[in-house]
């Protein structure tokens, strides 16, 4: 029985699936449902175990702590897409494999990235406060339909986004580190510079992964492109948009607007700039938080690992 232990399901998101059930038939599984007070309590709760399920991004694999879970640990397998809280290049030095779960939460996050988009330009969050303060506000709010949406980065989550954008009518142009013709007919989009989405825009919706290339892709010299009617949508990383360049165009309105799931810091602090803004709504990174998608995600990563102990490993990182 290999030894497993999942250090970070806090709050709860593993615990009590059927994905853990069927993961405890193939090791002794140990399960912490409380954060590590310090890195070497997290440490001490990955030292001789074989196998790793991380659900949680505030987990930090660092090169420290993945040199000293080594030789033993063999497999660190990530519920989730992104993998910017593990040094990839200490991992594969010391023989450590790692997986995630791409695409498990397509459906989900792009909903939100939707309902994001659909609150911003509607101004809902502004309206519902003054309406219940006893106001009754006048004004014009933007529609979507027949507005042109940038997606950045045409992945699983942005490819199903542009499906529920042209359903509302909306034209969508992408830009991705990959084009293809194939990617543009299968979601109806047409791929255009990185420099001309920030241009013809009326929404951008950030979709990317976080990594070397992507931290501060969006700055300064993007927002100054962008019309001052725009809305940027960011339900990816919070760090793939500069957050200095972001709160002066929403501050001195070279943009109308913001929908923000991700932050630089999470939680967010209580004195960031970015909580006293009208013109942004923003929610606790809950784009992904759906029954359906919680229970999706467990299972693939509880499948990662079984393929890992049957010799057949499969959504690896590399």
């Amino acid at each position: 029985m290999a030894r497993i232990v999942i250090p970070d399901d806090s709050p709860p998101q593993i615990k009590g699936t059927k994905a853990l059930e069927k993961l405890e038939k193939w090791g002794e599984v140990e399960l912490y449902n409380e954060r590590a007070s310090s890195q070497e309590e997290f440490i001490g709760r990955l030292k001789g175990r074989e196998v790793v399920v991380n659900i949680r991004a505030y987990s930090k694999f660092t090169r420290e702590v993945l040199g000293q879970c080594s030789p033993s640990l063999k497999l660190l397998s990530v519920l989730g897409t992104g993998v910017d809280n593990i040094d990839l290049s200490a991992a594969r030095e010391h023989g450590i494999l790692v997986t995630n779960t791409p695409g498990f939460a397509a459906p989900a996050v792009a909903e939100h990235a939707l309902a994001l988009m659909l609150a911003a330009s509607r101004q809902i969050t502004q309206l519902d406060k003054q309406v219940k303060n006893g106001g009754w506000p006048r004004g014009l709010v933007q529609q979507l339909f027949g507005k042109t949406l940038g997606i950045v980065g045409l992945g699983a989550i942005g490819g199903h986004l542009a499906r529920l954008a042209k359903g509302i009518g909306m034209k969508v142009i992408a830009w991705t580190f990959h084009p293809s013709r194939e990617r543009a007919e299968e979601y109806g989009v047409e791929f255009v510079s990185f420099h001309d989405l920030f241009k013809q825009a009326d929404v951008i919706s950030v979709n990317l992964r976080l990594s070397d290339k992507t931290t501060d892709l969006v700055g300064k010299r993007q927002f100054e492109l962008m019309k001052s009617t725009a809305i940027l949508v960011n339900t990816a990383r919070g760090a793939i948009v500069n957050k200095q360049a972001l709160i002066d165009a929403l501050t001195y309105g070279k943009i109308a607007g913001a929908g923000l799931d991700t932050f630089y810091e999470e939680p967010i602090p209580p004195d960031d700039p970015l909580l006293k803004l009208e013109n942004v709504v923003l929610t606790p990174h809950s784009a992904g938080m759906t029954p359906e998608t919680i229970e999706r995600g467990a299972q693939m990563a509880v499948d990662n690992v079984i393929n890992f102990l049957k010799g057949s490993p499969i959504n690896m990182v590399k």
